[in-house]
């Protein structure tokens, strides 16, 4: 699955028509259950298992680093590396009925997927250390209350209401989007100085491109912009 991961996001990268790209689980139990533990279970080195942590990070840095928004609607248990699946994503909705949870260290392993690295930035040491330690999991309101979910809804209207977020974005213009995703990212791991200077530097790309022009002119005109991707 992590292979086939890999080669979708791929895909929707090098299609030039999408937007936005909403990441869900098949029927309304789980958007990820994890990893299978059989297949963990059988593990015969720690080589092995190095290279099993690093498959699911290839996954994780394709979905940070695509140009594209990855949207993560969270429809039942997102659990291990489900949860650190979801993490990677720009943004998190929840179903009501959702649990999250790194239980890891439930099984004597820990999160191999960047959950020990996303859940601290996401939700402070704290609340990390909480979910990473007890193994416990938490409903999508306690989740919302951490900071680790954007927005909790009814699970009959997850769907509708990721369709509406996405498509607002999609609206927008495809370079911009892209540039914000990139300083958001990058400049997580920078100090304040050298991130902005980094903003500076996206902006000044992208506020010379055709779509810039059309979106400035359209405000002025006070018309719907017509972007394009130039």
């Amino acid at each position: 699955m992590l292979s086939e991961l890999v080669t979708v996001i791929d895909e929707l990268e090098a299609d030039a028509s999408v937007r936005v790209v909403i990441v869900t689980g098949s029927g309304d139990k789980a958007f990820a259950a994890g990893a299978d533990i059989g297949e963990l279970s059988r593990l015969a080195d720690r080589a092995a298992a190095t290279a099993k942590a690093r498959a699911g990070h290839r996954v994780t840095a394709k979905i940070e680093h695509s140009r594209l928004p990855f949207i993560m609607a969270i429809n039942g248990f997102a659990l291990g590396g489900g949860l650190e699946l979801a993490m990677a994503g720009d943004m998190r909705i929840a179903a009501s009925s959702a649990k999250l949870g790194q239980p890891e260290v439930n099984l004597g392993i820990i999160a191999g997927f960047g959950g020990s690295q996303r859940l601290p930035r996401l939700v402070g040491q704290g609340m990390a250390s909480y979910l990473l330690l007890s193994g416990e999991m938490i409903s999508a309101d306690e989740a919302k209350q951490a900071n680790l979910v954007e927005k909790v809804v009814a699970a009959d209207q997850l769907m509708s209401e990721v369709k509406r977020i996405a498509n607002v974005i999609a609206a927008k213009a495809p370079l911009a989007i892209a540039a914000t995703k990139r300083a958001i990212h990058k400049g997580l791991n920078l100090d304040l100085h050298d991130a902005l200077n980094l903003e500076a530097e996206e902006f000044g790309a992208v506020a010379i491109t055709a779509d810039a022009r059309e979106g400035t002119a359209a405000f002025l005109e006070k018309r719907a912009p017509r972007f394009t991707g130039t």
